[in-house]
């Protein structure tokens, strides 16, 4: 489903061609002239994003995006500032926008922007599926289970929340590393914000421009000083996601922040604090990286004060049916149908299939089911999961591999088992095939940004229809 995106702009020409330039991307633009219009439009179109110019003829666009925090209007927001706007700017940031862009709009910078502002809500909105992200859901003692193993972790974050440590959340990919940071920095009560960054998603050198900010002129394109999420974070928490794959120059920047909590700006001279808390995720087994030689073992034991190691789903399978019934229903919500429930048989398919891909795999696969419900029941039709996953066979949309391997001798097994990164082409073409190559449909499917896709996509050598 393509975003809602609100234009907050007076000016008619450019509102005009942010318009088109939205709609051209697949998006539904709407757009208000002042304040006053964008009051009406937020709770009738309810956006995903808001973009929104600071000078507008009835007041600040910074008066209302204050407003809309106040009332926890869940649409994430960008500002539009001229360059000398800058302290504003940031002011904006620390009262709850995005990011924002200068005038004149730039192309580039616009479209980097609004992609990171929307994959930043859909993991928003992914989050508030998996756990309702209230502050009800996260002062509960419990974490998306009642499992032994989950009323441990829940132990563990209200320990490491009523300290300033370090925090390293270790487990399988798709466990919910990002919810437990998020639930530690709501139990910190800490005044500031909470920001997250994917260290596999970026290039290095972008990577290292959103951590520590750039000065104008740092490098090619950029125009204007832009401040990072070590700056912005202040007084508040910095969740830093897969930091396995972080290079190792970047490495000994970062150890230097968290020795020192000082850094300067790409390009730039000016000594700059930090007092943001740091909080770290990783699916690799970092000891093994630093025997490798692939990561700093001084920067690890900065990171580990504390550890949490969260459990994959296949050893908490007794959780299964509460998340199954909160997921439902959270998912019925955001796709307009209404509540479904899971036949027994489903039921048991779903509580002894092994969910490599864990929470965020359980998902998917009930999300899908939900767009192929035609009834109020999900049946095992509608599963994209083999009757035969739980007996050592899986199969997730017609990729299947052996999980039992005692069941061959070595060398056989050997040969039936496939990389992770060959299934993850294989299953990636597979969808651009069930969409007809339709890029922005797969990445949805896929739960990963448009730019991530095209990256996987030349990655593969794959084929888009």
């Amino acid at each position: 489903m393509n975003s809602r995106i609100l234009i907050v702009e007076d000016e008619s020409a450019l509102a005009q061609m942010l318009s088109m330039h939205f709609e051209d991307e697949g998006h539904e633009v709407f757009h208000a002239s002042c304040l006053r219009e964008a009051r009406e439009l937020v709770p009738l179109h309810q956006p995903d994003l808001i973009l929104m110019d600071q000078g507008l003829p009835d007041g600040k666009g910074y008066d209302l995006l204050k407003e809309l925090q106040e009332h926890n209007t869940p649409a994430t927001m960008v500002m539009m500032t001229a360059e000398h706007d800058l302290e504003l700017a940031i002011a904006a940031i620390k009262a709850g926008a995005f990011d924002f862009v200068h005038k004149p709009i730039k192309t580039d910078e616009l479209n980097h922007t609004v992609n990171r502002a929307l994959e930043h809500q859909k993991l928003a909105r992914q989050v508030e599926v998996l756990s309702s992200v209230s502050n009800e859901a996260l002062t509960e003692p419990r974490l998306l289970g009642k499992s032994q193993a989950m009323l441990d972790v829940s132990k563990e974050i209200a320990l490491v929340a009523g300290s300033n440590a370090r925090v390293l959340i270790t487990g399988e990919s798709g466990t919910g590393k990002e919810l437990v940071a998020r639930a530690i920095h709501h139990h910190s009560q800490c005044p500031g914000p909470f920001m997250a960054i994917n260290c596999a998603a970026l290039v290095d050198n972008l990577l290292e421009s959103e951590l520590f900010g750039h000065e104008r002129g740092a490098f090619t394109g950029a125009t204007d000083r832009k401040p990072g999420k070590f700056e912005l974070a202040e007084n508040g928490t910095l969740f830093l996601d897969e930091i396995g794959e972080m290079a190792l120059p970047l490495q000994a920047k970062l150890l230097r922040v968290l020795q020192e909590g000082t850094f300067e700006r790409l390009g730039g001279s000016q000594q700059l604090r930090s007092n943001a808390r740091v909080i770290a995720a990783t699916n690799r087994n970092l000891p093994n990286e630093i025997d490798a030689g692939n990561f700093r073992e001084d920067l690890y034991y900065r990171l580990n004060a504390m550890q949490i190691q969260l459990p994959p789903l296949r050893e908490r399978a007794e959780d299964i049916p509460t998340l199954v019934e909160g997921l439902l229903e959270r998912i019925c919500r955001s796709e307009g149908k209404p509540n479904l429930t899971t036949t027994p048989e489903a039921m048991a398919l779903l509580k002894h299939y092994h969910w490599p891909g864990n929470i965020r795999e359980l998902q998917n696969v009930l999300t899908q089911a939900v767009i192929r419900a035609r009834s109020n029941f999900i049946g095992e039709q509608e599963l994209c999961i083999s009757k035969d996953a739980h007996y050592g066979v899986q199969s997730i949309n017609g990729f299947t591999h052996s999980d039992n391997a005692s069941t061959h001798s070595s060398n056989n097994a050997n040969e039936a088992l496939s990389t992770l990164a060959d299934l993850e082409a294989k299953h990636i073409q597979y969808v651009l095939d069930y969409t007809g190559g339709h890029k922005g449909k797969s990445a949805k499917i896929l739960d990963i940004s448009r730019p991530a896709l095209d990256r996987k996509i030349e990655k593969y050598g794959l084929t888009v229809k």
